[in-house]
C-alpha cells in the first residue's frame, strides 16, 4: 500500500494504480520494480504539507495495487485503459506508478485530456523503435492521437525525424531545460494530464532510470512544474523509475506524486 493512501474506494479521490509494466525499455530495464520501490521511500514521508497545511492521510487518497502485466503490451494498456476511464468515471483522480513510458497511453486512452503536459528527457515522438508501435519512445506520437496538445518540459534528446515533426507540428510545444524555471502553464478551462518521467530529472539527481540523458532539471523546477500544473489536471502519472541507485530516483518521484495530490486538493 502507498503511505497515507488509506480510503475506501467508495470514497476515493484519487487512486493510486501501480502499472509495472516493463517489455521495450531499451538501456536499463527494471521499471518493474517501481511503484513497490516508491511504495517504500513513501514510509519515512512526512504526512503534513508545509505548502498547503494539508495531512495526505485526510486527501481520500485510495490504493488500487498494481494492474499485473503479461507479456502483451497492447493487452495490458487496453486493460490499464478500462480501469482509468472507470475512476474517471467516478470522479476519481488516477495517480499511475510506472512502469515504464507507455502506461501513460493507456491512461490517457482511457480519460481523454485536452492537453498532455510531460516532463520528460526525450520527445517520445517515434511510431515505433525497434519495429515495436508500443515502445516507451512512442508515447508523444500515441497522445497526438487523442489530445489537441502536447506540452514538452524539459526535453534535450530524440532523433532527427522526432525534432522535425516537433517543429512543424503546432500542437506540439517543446520547452528545453533552461527554459523550464520560468515556464508558465495556460490551460483556458482545458483539461489536462501530466505525466513525470523521471529522466526530466538530470541523472544527478535521479539515476536510476532507463534512459539518463544529462543537462536536465533540477528537482526543484520539477516541483514547481507539478504544483504549478496540478489543478488544472484529471489524471496524473509517474514513470521510468527502476531499482538501479540507492533510492534516489524513487525518492523523488513518491515526492512529486504526494506533491501533485497537495496542489491539486487545494486548488
Amino acid at each position: 500500500m502507498f503511505p497515507g493512501a488509506v480510503t475506501d474506494r467508495t470514497d476515493a479521490e484519487y487512486a493510486v494504480v501501480g502499472a509495472p509494466l516493463d517489455v521495450s525499455t531499451t538501456f536499463q530495464p527494471g521499471t518493474r520494480f517501481g511503484p513497490r520501490l516508491l511504495e517504500h521511500v513513501a514510509e519515512a514521508f512526512s504526512d503534513y504539507d508545509q505548502h498547503t497545511g494539508q495531512q495526505f492521510t485526510d486527501l481520500n487518497v485510495y490504493d488500487h495495487g498494481p494492474i499485473r502485466p503479461g507479456d502483451d503490451a497492447a493487452e495490458f494498456l487496453d486493460f490499464l485503459r478500462g480501469t482509468v476511464w472507470d475512476y474517471r468515471q467516478d470522479g476519481t483522480v488516477p495517480l499511475l506508478v510506472g512502469g515504464e513510458h507507455t502506461v501513460t497511453v493507456g491512461a490517457l486512452r482511457g480519460i481523454e485530456p485536452d492537453v498532455y503536459v510531460c516532463l520528460d528527457a526525450h520527445l517520445d515522438l517515434r511510431e515505433s523503435y525497434n519495429g515495436n508501435p508500443l515502445s516507451h519512445a512512442t508515447v508523444t506520437h500515441h497522445a497526438l492521437d487523442i489530445v489537441d496538445r502536447v506540452v514538452l518540459l524539459g526535453a534535450r534528446a530524440g532523433g532527427k525525424a522526432g525534432w522535425e515533426r516537433a517543429e512543424r507540428d503546432e500542437r506540439v510545444t517543446v520547452v528545453p531545460p533552461e527554459d523550464v524555471p520560468s515556464w508558465e502553464p495556460s490551460f483556458d478551462s482545458e483539461d489536462a494530464y501530466l505525466s513525470v518521467d523521471i529522466d526530466a530529472a538530470d541523472p544527478g539527481f535521479a539515476p536510476g532510470t532507463g534512459t539518463p540523458e544529462p543537462f536536465g532539471l533540477d528537482p526543484q523546477t520539477m516541483h514547481r512544474v507539478v504544483r504549478t500544473v496540478a489543478p488544472h489536471c484529471v489524471g496524473f502519472d509517474t514513470v521510468e523509475v527502476n531499482d538501479r541507485d540507492d533510492g534516489q530516483a524513487a525518492t523523488l518521484a513518491a515526492k512529486l506524486l504526494r506533491a501533485f495530490v497537495f496542489a491539486h486538493a487545494d486548488g
